[in-house]
């Protein structure tokens, strides 16, 4: 299919005189090419709906990963054609060319000739997410992104803050796309998750008041990356490369070319169908197997997904609380409050549950008109 150039290009040419033979030579295309996009209105261009389609190796990747893994372990080789009459005992239907260019496009004898263990899961399955923040300044936006330690599964969602709020809906928001909740959550140098590294002793460290209760309300562990130490989350960081190079870049043109920017509600429909279509249904380098297929088997031991957070309280409420009293702006951190109940649903009721969390911790307030003025 032609891009939008080469349509306005044909255009060009057509209102020169030139024939459609002449424009066929010059652009190097088919004379039936240039009577097709001649027809067509100005200004409009044909798109196509690929629907991805599964290479018939795909499935039996790993099975292929193993006889060569073994076979490096025993100092054999192993020919391809033996490789082929295996996957088509289990079977497989296509032909022996296609086998090789599959093979080859995964560099699977290199890797193993350089050592490289094919197949490499590390993680148990439903133990970790590994989370970050990759940022769009040119667009003013950011993207968290979490990644599943097992499948490689993974949920991008465009924000325009890094607030403690925005991380705590992003969290909430990847677990419901995952199935569930795993069994600890990785991070780096985050400031709304670490406060300060190793303040109770070495790892020991002091976190979010708030973020350390939302992780107690969903029921996973807080872990934390070294600092300088990228590769302790190496599976988001190497996603993050990914999103930026292969989705961001390509919809900023993509929109570029039609007189748009991205924004945060483009960004994220995109985003949604490119996580669905391609980047959760490809074959991922170090499992050669499609993300979405690894994470059924996550799946089951995933915690269930916990009803809302309510420890997100109206900041406005408390700052009126601490402009009333000094004592109370000397002891108290404004950002750590947060209150514990797990029954609130909506600010409506949470407006309530601060004056009475408030007055149970500070008796010399009363409710009489002081939240609320």
């Amino acid at each position: 299919m032609l891009d939008k150039r080469q349509v306005q290009m044909i255009k060009k040419l057509l209102k020169q005189g030139l024939n459609k033979t002449e424009i066929a030579r010059r652009l190097g295309i088919s004379r039936e090419t240039v009577r097709k996009y001649s027809n067509l209105p100005d200004g409009y261009v044909p798109t196509i709906n690929r629907t991805p389609v599964e290479n018939i190796v795909d499935p039996y990747l790993p099975h292929i990963a193993k006889m060569l893994e073994i076979a490096k372990d025993e100092n054999s080789f192993i020919p391809t054609t033996v490789i082929y009459e295996e996957i088509k005992r289990l079977g497989y239907e296509g032909s022996l060319r296609w086998l090789q260019q599959v093979m080859q496009k995964y560099e699977l004898r290199k890797r193993v000739d350089d050592n490289e263990k094919l197949v490499r899961f590390e993680t148990d399955p439903g133990r970790q997410m590994q989370v970050d923040w990759v940022e769009f300044p040119k667009d003013n936006l950011s993207a968290f992104v979490a990644t599943m330690g097992y499948s490689r599964t993974s949920y991008v969602e465009y924000v325009d803050n890094e607030k403690i709020e925005t991380l705590l809906g992003c969290h909430m928001n990847a677990f419901k796309y995952f199935g569930g909740v795993p069994l600890e959550c990785l991070y780096d140098n985050m400031k709304t998750v670490i406060i300060k590294r190793n303040a109770y002793g070495y790892g020991k460290h002091q976190l979010n008041a708030l973020f350390e209760d939302f992780a107690k309300h969903c029921g996973f562990d807080i872990k934390v990356c070294r600092p300088y130490r990228a590769k302790t989350k190496g599976k988001v960081e190497r996603f993050n490369h990914y999103l930026r190079y292969s989705f961001h870049n390509a919809l900023r043109v993509k929109l570029s070319m039609k007189n748009y920017k991205v924004n945060i509600d483009n960004a994220n429909a995109e985003v949604l169908k490119w996580l669905d279509d391609t980047a959760n249904r490809r074959i991922h380098q170090t499992t050669l197997q499609k993300p979405f297929d690894l994470l059924v088997h996550e799946q089951p031991q995933l915690l269930s997904v916990p009803k809302p957070y309510a420890g997100i309280h109206p900041k406005v409420v408390i700052a009126t609380i601490a402009k009333k009293g000094s004592s109370f702006k000397k002891n108290m951190d404004i950002d750590s409050i947060y209150i514990p109940n797990r029954d609130i649903q909506s600010y409506d009721d949470l407006i309530p549950a601060v004056a009475l969390y408030m007055v149970t911790l500070y008796p010399m307030y009363s409710t009489g008109g002081l939240l609320w003025n």
